[in-house]
């Protein structure tokens, strides 16, 4: 989020990640309208249409997620434009919405898929296409965010069931190293990336992997101190870190989680949601519900192929204003465990934002000073903080009459 001023060009991420998840939109605006007249067998169009309306449901979630700050407490406050028909280039731009509305319509798409999805008889022949246990667990990671628990635990009970059937399960850490494998039994999605598919230079795994020698070498991507040490002695996931790599420094720990598969090739498959994160989601809808020991049993269940010695007998849903401040919750017990075990996969910013919690950085914990400034602790401290909320790129302004970019932009810090 320190890229705001790239909003006036289009190589910057204010553009890249808007002109990406609108482009997704626009291109399902074109299968979703033409649901009622695509030709073919009717489980097949509803396998084809429901992965779009999921697509859509996704692509607006991240939005809202990106330029505008978290639906509960600022349901009225402006999110983005919404498009649900085929557009093109004289397509009249449309103003913001607020983000309850948009909120509104993610909703009303991820039901959609769900319905079109569960009456089809399609199986899928690819991770990348999204199943009815991909919807539902989009469906349990909106409904976190819309603090929504009811839906969170029926639809995340809902997506372990259906990965089952898909023969998707919990797996032992040793059975999924390097996490670039999409046909690892855990992953419910995800992208196969061949060898002339790769992007090089700009990959995942370049900026994950030391060993490649680019980026991961020279930006290491490393677990802070702190968390690191929330793992038991016995926790198969402290591979995934060295604390004994030289090239630490005073820093944190250097990630061994995310490695190519070929580095001749740059070959690695991105993964997008494992049956994990599932677990995990209920277990916390199941803490916020009062089901406490049901909440532990669900924690444990996944912990038993993570640490045979791990137990929880913690209570309560109390949280920190800041990540640091720990309460000694259940569900703090349970935020940690998905810190730990969905690191460098699930943005924990939009956990952080969800949860209306600050956070500060120090270099006792392994930040680098410039990434630990008072400044800038000062400012993420604040939930309410404008400074991870995404400015809007200027070309957006440019081609749309219904935003003023002296009332529409978002603040800048």
């Amino acid at each position: 989020y320190d890229v705001k001023g790239d909003y006036g060009h289009r190589q910057g991420r204010p553009y890249g990640v808007w002109n990406f998840f609108y482009t997704l939109i626009a291109n399902a605006n074109y299968v979703t309208t033409a649901e009622t007249t695509m030709a073919g067998d009717p489980s097949d169009v509803n396998y084809v249409v429901g992965q779009a309306y999921a697509i859509r449901a996704f692509s607006y979630f991240m939005l809202a997620q990106w330029y505008s700050r978290t639906l509960v407490g600022h349901e009225t406050e402006p999110c983005v434009p919404i498009y649900t028909e085929p557009s093109n280039k004289d397509t009249q731009g449309k103003p913001r919405e607020t983000v309850a509305d948009v909120y509104k319509q993610i909703d009303s798409d991820i039901k959609k898929a769900e319905e079109l999805l569960s009456a089809t008889e399609h199986d899928r022949n690819s991770k990348s296409h999204i199943s009815l246990a991909v919807a539902y667990g989009l469906h349990a990671r909106i409904a976190q965010v819309e603090e929504n628990w009811d839906d969170v635990l029926t639809y995340s009970t809902k997506a372990i069931a259906e990965a089952k059937k898909e023969k998707i399960t919990i797996t032992e850490v040793s059975q999924f190293a390097g996490l670039n494998k999409v046909s690892a039994s855990n992953v419910m999605w995800g992208m196969n990336i061949i060898a002339d598919q790769t992007t090089g230079y700009a990959g995942f795994f370049t900026h994950m992997d030391a060993d490649q020698g680019k980026y991961g070498a020279s930006a290491r991507q490393q677990i802070t101190r702190s968390l690191y040490a929330k793992m038991g002695a016995g926790d198969a996931r402290r591979a995934w870190w060295n604390p004994a790599d030289p090239a630490n420094g005073d820093n944190g720990y250097q990630q061994e989680k995310f490695k190519f598969v070929n580095y001749a090739t740059w070959e690695g498959d991105y993964i997008f949601m494992r049956v994990e994160e599932m677990y995990l989601a209920k277990a916390e809808a199941e803490c916020m519900l009062g089901q406490d020991a049901v909440a532990q049993q669900t924690l444990k269940s996944l912990m038993d192929y993570r640490d045979p010695a791990y137990t929880c007998t913690k209570t309560g849903k109390d949280l920190g204003a800041t990540t640091d401040l720990a309460t000694g919750s259940l569900r703090e017990e349970i935020i940690n465990q998905r810190r730990i075990e969905l690191w460098g996969e699930f943005g924990r910013i939009y956990d952080i934002r969800r949860l209306h919690q600050g956070f500060v950085r120090s270099t006792a914990d392994g930040h680098p000073s410039g990434a630990a400034k008072a400044s800038l602790n000062a400012k993420t401290a604040d939930p309410e903080s404008y400074k991870w909320v995404m400015v809007i790129p200027q070309a957006e302004f440019d081609g749309n009459a219904n935003m003023d970019e002296t009332k529409d932009q978002n603040p800048f810090d």
